[in-house]
């Protein structure tokens, strides 16, 4: 009998096989396996097995619990699934907490064997196709590359396998490459995938490209020359990096870190440069608050040309309904018959500066009176918050609000009786509305989540890209660069375009006051898109962002004097409200922040299985 490797058929998507009388049994082939030797003979079997290799992307970052709710971003509503062990810093290589699948050390090297597998099979294919041959060598560069990198943000150097390994191998053990071998790695496929790989525009959406390939690059070379992987700045701003036996695990312990920077900056320019896309950062002066706002949703549902800023994205279709589609499920309004999880605090919200390019100020009477008026535009694209307009309620909740306004607060209304009662708001968890799925701060997730009225409850999906690489990103990258390099003049230059395509005015600051409204801008921009979790590491301001405990709003609406409402909506006019911002409880969540979380520990299970692996620091 021949010794034959096989592919199961869910790898390939889809086989047709015919069959026939063969008195020789023991050489019937498997119905639901393709024989590794057929799939590199195939022109479609081998774009099959490359497509596969996305499938370790899974939803992107729309799952039920997201990473912003690692963050001062979000908290997740229901707990009791793994979040708190890594928000408290009670992670441990027996139990780290919740983590995406999407990152998961097996899922990552599956995958990145996956690649190998095809990278060695295409250099010399068995199918006469020599530009899709091409084109799946990069797509397969490209998703090794990307799986490595995930890797590497999160723990530092990995092991480097950079082939498939074989039966009967003498050895499976690999110890960790240093950080920079893992980044150089990383750059040496992006390179390889955008020499292979057409433009984004002249592929299937979705599908990796030339464009993101170099997007890929500028990502991690900012993060290489960031605070977290120089390991002299490191060391002097975390203990236990300093008293780590493998810092080169870690960063670079010496070399020309203004040449790191020099390298991070060039290639954001790069994809700066590509002017094809991009979104409306072509204004010399504001847009208006309004036009503002439509500019935020228009990126985050790809949409009227706001699908010109996305790199490369995981897009979803009502035809495979897939977890992706339910992001509005998962986030929305409990009266909404939504889950409410994850939803923004208020540290968040509390940094969305005024429409005047000021700070939001609790001690200032009149903003504290009035918290929600006069934000940056891009506040009410991304928050839903006491008194937002949104979408028509359902049927059976329609009378309870017929003006479709979120109720996150408690007000008086008049009953029957004459008397003045408490009425606890539809989206509240004290809501005549699945009350179990009610926010925990007073607001929810407006970002992401379709507008259109049909879409509302458990019963509807949306069609909305998760944005893995977009535009607005490397013109951050480009600033960052351009500040540590000291080009401050261009660094705000590209800060006001997106300011300006935000309906928010020119900033004109310099130094370190500089350096903080880029890195709030970007903060705001980029909110629940993953950045804010590997940004607040990288800077290592963690311990005052990401360890600070999260904070709510509470909402009390009282009735003026000669005011009489029988149904309660949000009316400056009849009621008198009161907002005081209030710690989560404890009992919920109490955050805090410990060293050894800038970097996840490696699960004890693959410790065992390598005994050549060094564990991180402080685990």
């Amino acid at each position: 009998m021949k010794n034959t490797k096989f592919i199961p058929l869910g790898i390939v998507m889809a086989v047709f096989v015919t069959t026939g009388c063969n008195d020789d049994f023991v050489n019937t082939q498997p119905l639901t396996e393709v024989s590794a030797d057929l799939v590199w003979t195939d022109a479609g079997l081998a774009e099959a097995f490359v497509t596969d290799l996305y499938t370790g992307l899974g939803n992107g970052g729309f799952d039920e619990q997201m990473l912003a709710s690692l963050t001062d971003e979000a908290i997740f509503t229901h707990p009791g699934r793994g979040i708190n062990t890594i928000t408290e810093a009670r992670s441990n290589p027996a139990d780290r907490g919740w983590i995406n699948n999407t990152l998961d050390w097996p899922n990552m090297y599956a995958r990145i064997r996956a690649a190998n597998l095809a990278l060695t099979n295409l250099e010399s294919p068995g199918f006469d196709n020599p530009d899709m041959a091409q084109r799946l060598r990069g797509e397969a560069y490209f998703m090794r590359a990307y799986y490595y990198h995930q890797l590497v943000r999160y723990f530092g150097g990995v092991p480097l396998i950079d082939r498939p390994y074989e039966l009967n191998e003498p050895d499976y053990m690999a110890p960790r490459n240093t950080f920079e071998e893992c980044v150089d790695f990383i750059i040496s496929d992006c390179d390889m995938a955008a020499q292979l790989l057409p433009v984004k525009g002249d592929i299937a959406s979705g599908r990796a490209n030339a464009t993101a390939a170099m997007a890929l690059k500028a990502r991690i070379l900012l993060y290489a020359a960031s605070d977290l992987h120089d390991i002299p700045t490191a060391s002097a701003n975390s203990a236990a990096i300093a008293s780590y036996s493998k810092p080169e695990y870690l960063g670079y312990l010496s070399g020309d870190r203004t040449a790191r920077w020099q390298q991070a900056r060039d290639a954001a320019k790069a994809v700066v440069d590509m002017t094809e896309f991009g979104y409306m950062l072509d204004l010399s002066a504001p847009a208006t608050a309004e036009e503002g706002t439509a500019n935020y949703v228009n990126m985050a549902m790809s949409r009227n040309g706001g699908d010109r800023e996305l790199l490369f994205g995981r897009y979803f279709i009502n035809a495979k309904q897939e977890n992706g589609g339910r992001i509005g499920l998962f986030n929305g309004p409990n009266g909404y018959h939504n889950w409410a999880g994850n939803t923004p605090i208020q540290n968040l919200v509390d940094d969305y500066e005024m429409m005047d390019g000021t700070s939001f100020d609790w001690n200032n009477p009149a903003q504290a009176s009035d918290p929600y008026s006069d934000r940056d535009p891009r506040f009410y694209a991304t928050v839903l918050y006491d008194g937002a307009p949104w979408k028509p309620r359902t049927a059976d909740v329609a009378g309870k609000d017929p003006f479709n306004e979120i109720q996150t607060g408690q007000y008086e209304v008049i009953n029957a009786e004459g008397e003045k009662v408490p009425h606890f708001g539809l989206d509240t968890r004290q809501s005549s509305v699945e009350d179990w799925n009610g926010t925990r701060t007073g607001y929810y997730m407006r970002k992401f989540i379709d507008p259109n009225p049909s879409i509302v409850d458990q019963n509807t999906w949306q069609q909305i890209p998760w944005p893995f690489l977009r535009y607005t990103e490397m013109v951050f990258n480009y600033i960052e660069a351009s500040l540590e390099l000291g080009d401050e003049a261009e660094a705000l230059a590209w800060l006001n375009k997106i300011r300006f395509r935000a309906g928010m005015p020119a900033v004109t600051a310099s130094g370190q006051a500089l350096r903080d409204r880029y890195r709030n801008e970007r903060r705001i921009e980029m909110a629940y898109e993953e950045q804010r979790y590997h940004d607040a590491r990288r800077w290592m301001i963690a311990p005052e962002t990401l360890g600070q405990q999260a904070e709510r709003i509470e909402i009390i609406g009282t009735l003026k004097p000669s005011a009489e409402v029988t149904l309660y909506r949000y009316d400056p006019a009849q009621y008198n409200y009161e907002y005081t911002p209030q710690d989560i409880d404890p009992g919920i969540e109490n955050r805090q922040w410990d060293d050894k979380m800038y970097y996840l520990p490696i699960h004890r299970d693959e410790m065992n299985r390598n005994t050549e692996l060094v564990q991180n620091p402080g685990y």
